[in-house]
């Protein structure tokens, strides 16, 4: 008994045989159902239907994994939709996520490639986006976020570009966010403990930011309380 294409490798293929019906999918919108002798078999968009050639009469019998691996592309690309619904993603990264998901990696990149087609996948918008986002609201040093960019897959020039015209235009300066970020994470802090200044250095290490930098940041969040915090303080971790 023949298995699908590269997919669902313990399912059989569904037999061979007169396509009876072809109705909307009432669990997938936008989708058909294919009914073969009474049963419904695969699950296809339109388009495939009439690239395809099926219609009421017809037959599958011979052409079960070409209609399957149809059937398995459009799945995979379905679901890379709804996981862009949720939030944007890179195009490396969204192709290893539908992967993990149990997408087989054919059809994971044949997904990706037909979104960067139709423009609902692009490294260079995802990018500019995420940098916004996170050099704002979480800080992140232009260091971090390129080691981020980095590990989602986004190109190095991509994301050194996206990072140099999104600071200009926003008109980021990070001694100013990381002495504001210094700052908060040092209200609740005992500014007289030794372990202070080494907390608050890790702290906007892990943020990306360089050591000339925190220096500066640390002395400013701690000169509110009387302290002076010597230029050339150590590292250290919490």
């Amino acid at each position: 008994m023949r298995r699908r294409p590269n997919a669902d490798l313990d399912t059989p293929l569904p037999a061979g045989g007169t396509i009876t019906e072809i109705v909307a999918s009432p669990r997938a919108p936008g989708r058909f159902s294919v009914l073969v002798d009474g049963k419904a078999a695969h699950t296809l968009g339109l388009g495939a239907i009439e690239r395809l050639g099926l219609a009421v009469g017809a037959t599958t019998l011979g052409r079960e994994e070409i209609i399957a691996r149809e059937e398995s592309a459009l799945r995979a690309y379905d679901r890379a939709v709804m996981m862009l619904a949720a939030r944007g993603r890179a195009a490396k990264d969204l192709e290893r996520q539908l992967v993990r998901k149990g997408e087989p990696s054919e059809f994971a990149r044949l997904a990706v490639e037909r979104l960067v087609s139709e423009g609902f996948v692009n490294d260079e918008s995802y990018a500019r986006s995420f940098i916004r986002s996170k050099s704002a609201g979480a800080g992140l040093a232009r260091f971090r976020l390129k080691q981020e960019l980095g590990r989602q897959g986004v190109d190095r020039r991509i994301a050194d570009e996206a990072i140099a015209e999104v600071f200009e235009e926003e008109e980021v300066d990070e001694v100013a966010t990381a002495s504001a970020l210094a700052a908060k994470r040092a209200r609740p802090l005992d500014p007289h403990h030794p372990g202070t200044q080494r907390r608050l250095y890790a702290f906007l290490a892990r943020k990306g930011y360089s050591h000339d930098v925190i220096v500066l940041a640390v002395a400013s969040a701690l000169s509110g309380h009387g302290m002076e915090v010597p230029s050339d303080s150590p590292e250290g971790e919490a």
